[in-house]
């Protein structure tokens, strides 16, 4: 009788199958059971740890333009992956309201600040910034381009037609793109390709990301900074920058939100596999809730603005009807002060920080991008402080939530709540000193309508 036939092979293959029927796992070859005879195929051993990101050489300036603030960053890139800051200017912001600049001269005035005072502690100069794109209310949008291959090789002519297609699509008069950023490619019907040179294939279908916003309002932008002795270098948009500083490169590729709850606006960005795949500007923000409450209590908008800061918060506890506090009314040669609950204050605030959210809330879930979208949510800006805000956004928005603050930059003040306000400058600068090379955006200012295809194609390397 051979081998492989008659009663052995009936007992080989019955204990073949109990072993299957207790669960029993594959042991390689050298290796032994556990004490209870189980044998679990090992893990594969960890990859080489990361090298640090190579930065440019040099130091670099980044100013964040708010409605309430400016913030600007002198610093450099260390050897070790992290920004270190040399010196920093924080000024309350002149000229500006929603994001955009209405006042030239004011505007002027504070940028000369701001960046004078960054000087100052650095003990150097700047001629040029990235600048946070805030204003032309910023629109984002995925294009798809589809150029026929006819069964050959994909060249990168190829890819290059197929991203310049759909930048001319992308175009709209009036409005200049910012962004440009391949989010992958297909191949006849295989999505997800990252590099496509190289396949054969009838169709290549190019998709971008693309971000523009309003001619003119760039040219404002471009001229006060003119007026200030200063160029702009780059421009990104808010909180884009926000979530290079604060989001850590699990959460980039697994998927989050920054909502960015600014003084005159409220921004936010999606981010999965490590691209960026939505943004969105919405025209509230921290102004508003002060608004109310100056209207309200009958207080000037500083009054308001402190009591905001000091006592403020997004939800009600049990003792805020006790306590008592005091704000100072306006209206009479002579302020007269006024005793009010902690209660009364909150009562004002919370209404209009719930309206924030739920318009947050409808952005996402309107944004069409699936699960992409309902990943942690990461608060910054000045209202991301207030008391009770965290559980808020995770009721309304219905996804977890985290404070972020700029992470592996040194030199930012100490202070928790000052360094939440450097989150946007704190990605600016990152960008400048070369974080932009792992979004490979083909629409950086000076590189616009040159080098679209050595960007496209560095991009497909770096992803493969």
């Amino acid at each position: 009788m051979s081998e492989t036939s008659g009663p052995d092979l009936g007992a080989r293959l019955r204990r073949r199958r109990g072993d299957r029927a207790t669960g029993r796992a594959l042991v390689p070859v050298g290796q032994r059971e556990d004490a209870q005879g189980s044998g679990i195929l090992p893990l594969p051993p960890p990859d080489e740890p990361a090298t640090p990101r190579p930065w440019r050489s040099g130091v670099f300036g980044a100013l964040d333009i708010g409605s309430t603030k400016m913030t600007c960053l002198i610093g450099r890139g260390e050897p070790d992956g992290s920004l270190r800051v040399l010196g920093y200017g924080w000024r309350r912001s002149r000229g500006v309201r929603g994001g955009a600049i209405v006042d030239l001269r004011e505007a002027e005035a504070a940028i000369r600040a701001t960046v004078g005072q960054a000087e100052e502690a650095a003990e150097r100069s700047l001629d040029s910034v990235v600048v946070n794109l805030s204003c032309g209310q910023p629109e984002s949008r995925i294009f798809s381009a589809r150029m026929p291959i006819g069964g050959r090789e994909v060249t990168e002519s190829d890819v290059s037609r197929a991203v310049g297609e759909a930048q001319a699509r992308a175009y709209i008069e009036g409005r200049s793109i910012v962004h440009t950023m391949p989010l992958g490619f297909s191949v006849d019907e295989t999505p997800g390709v990252l590099d496509p040179r190289g396949h054969l294939c009838e169709q290549l279908t190019a998709r971008l990301h693309v971000v523009d916003t309003s001619s003119n309002a760039l040219r404002t932008l471009e001229q006060v900074l003119a007026r200030a002795e200063l160029k702009l270098s780059g421009l990104v948009a808010a909180p884009f920058a926000s979530g290079l500083a604060v989001l850590d490169d699990d959460e980039r590729e697994l998927g989050a939100t920054i909502v960015e709850l600014g003084g005159g606006t409220t921004s936010l960005a999606v981010f999965s596999e490590s691209r960026l795949l939505h943004t969105a500007f919405l025209p509230v923000g921290g102004v508003h809730v002060t608004r109310d409450l100056g209207g309200m209590l009958s207080t000037s908008v500083d009054e308001a603005e402190r009591l905001k800061t000091k006592y403020g918060a997004a939800e009600l506890a049990s003792q805020d009807d006790r306590d008592m506090i005091t704000a100072q009314l306006m209206g009479d040669e002579t302020s007269s002060l006024a005793r009010i609950s902690r209660a009364k204050l909150i009562s004002v605030i919370r209404p209009r920080v719930e309206e924030t959210l739920e318009l947050v809330r409808d952005r996402l879930d309107g944004a069409g991008l699936g699960r992409a979208a309902n990943g942690r949510v990461v608060l910054t800006g000045g209202a991301s402080l207030l008391d009770g805000i965290g559980p808020m956004a995770a009721r309304i928005l219905n996804r977890p939530v985290r404070l972020g603050q700029p992470q592996r930059i040194q030199g930012l003040p100490e202070i928790a709540a000052a360094s939440t306000g450097f989150a946007t400058v704190s990605g600016l600068l990152a960008w400048a000193a070369g974080a932009d090379r792992a979004y490979h955006d083909a629409d950086m200012p000076e590189r616009r309508n040159t080098g679209v295809l050595r960007r496209i194609v560095g991009f497909m390397r770096d992803r493969v």
